[in-house]
């Protein structure tokens, strides 16, 4: 049991070094994988405008939404990471990747 607990703190204390780094994969794979369902969304909502004003939209939704979450939401989720103990960060780390592994599959 030792050598777990050893090796997940190991993990965590070297995963915590490049946290920002790893929320920016986080949520970059997050837009990656919910992205597609938010452009369904805008199509969806500004089909009945003109072709000028579905382009502007849909450019300024792709650039300024997806560019400031990136942008913002990446430091606020690495504070959240940070905020976690030694014995929780790698296990936490792991099971958001799985996650995500999990629902790239199913997409």
């Amino acid at each position: 049991m030792d050598v777990i607990t050893d090796l997940i703190l190991a993990l965590s204390k070297w995963t915590r070094l490049h946290l920002s780094d790893i929320a920016l994969a986080i949520m970059a794979s997050a837009l990656v994988l919910f992205g597609p369902m938010l452009n369904a969304w805008v199509r969806r909502s500004i089909g009945h405008l003109n072709f000028f004003m579905r382009t502007l939209i849909f450019v300024l939704v792709c650039a300024v939404i997806y560019g400031l979450s990136l942008i913002y939401l990446t430091p606020i989720l690495t504070n959240a990471l940070a905020h976690l103990n030694n014995y929780i960060l790698a296990p936490m780390l792991l099971t958001i990747f799985i996650l995500i592994g999990i629902v790239a599959d199913r997409n």
